[in-house]
């Protein structure tokens, strides 16, 4: 694969996952009905994507979990459950940069499970970005508090899954990820009603499961393959500010000055970090 055709796959595959605030707005439904079909179809996908890229001895990957794999598929199943409770219950604009700020929550957590000491460049970005989280959920009128507190156990479930994927490099991410996929749309099973759901909401749910799980999650494995890791990164980002973009765009969510001026903030911080870590020596075990 070309180095363009993989940017292209990337860059996609963050258009892909930037359309969750579209199908959370579009969807009536409650939080756990939500949360069980986009769930189910998207492990569906993930199983698919699995037999694709690896044919059937990917499927050994499950047997091989393992505490790692456990734990990283336990942060991913709490990650999709406050993912749709924060999209549902807040403005796209407060989910989307508070979740910008995975990268410096992973930098805390493992400098406090691993003792990897953070570097000057992740200690400035992370007071940049925590400035401009503050200043975004404290001062503007946007957001609503349940939603924002969901937003952040986003960012420590998505920061933990990072963790676990740091230290164990062998780790089968993406059998974890579709059982993670599993679990936590059946734990939503008792919640969920049939209330609502017909062919076309139907049609919206499998939508939602395959463009922003599956789809996005394949352009990003086959594309950061060939790419390295800061180039990746960056074009990963543009996900954060696409986000309430699409929402502005079709359903007129204008995010408030405070909140485009915070986000300005806390993207500016995660640009600056990803160019300068670059460059920045490896942290200290």
């Amino acid at each position: 694969m070309t180095q363009r055709n993989a940017m292209l796959f990337v860059f996609l595959s963050a258009v892909g996952w930037s359309t969750a605030g579209l199908f959370a707005r579009k969807l009536h439904l409650d939080i756990a009905t939500i949360v069980l079909w986009r769930g189910l179809f998207g492990a569906a996908g993930l199983f698919v994507l699995i037999l694709v890229l690896e044919g059937s001895p990917g499927l050994r990957a499950f047997a091989r979990l393992g505490r790692a794999g456990i734990a990283y598929s336990t942060c991913a199943g709490f990650g999709m459950l406050t993912f749709i409770g924060a999209i549902k219950s807040t403005s796209i604009a407060h989910v989307s940069i508070i979740y910008a700020t995975v990268p410096f929550a992973a930098a805390g957590l493992g400098w406090l499970f691993l003792h990897e000491r953070p570097s000057r460049v992740a200690l400035i970005a992370s007071t940049a970005a925590l400035a401009g989280a503050v200043m975004m959920v404290g001062l503007s009128d946007d957001g609503q508090a349940r939603g924002d507190l969901l937003a952040v156990g986003m960012v420590l479930t998505g920061a933990g899954m990072i963790l676990i994927a740091r230290a164990n490099p062998g780790m089968p991410t993406l059998a974890a990820a579709t059982v993670s996929a599993v679990w936590a749309p059946l734990a939503c099973l008792p919640f969920a009603t049939t209330t609502g759901i017909d062919a076309p909401t139907i049609g919206v749910l499998l939508c939602f499961g395959l463009v922003n799980t599956t789809v996005a999650l394949a352009l990003f494995i086959l594309g950061s393959r060939h790419l390295p890791a800061v180039q990746t990164a960056l074009i990963s980002a543009l996900e954060t500010p696409m986000t309430p973009l699409w929402v502005w765009l079709v359903y007129t969510e204008t995010p408030s000055p405070v909140t485009l001026l915070g986000g300005a903030v806390v993207m500016g911080a995660v640009l600056w970090y990803i160019w300068a870590a670059k460059d920045s020596p490896s942290p200290a075990r």
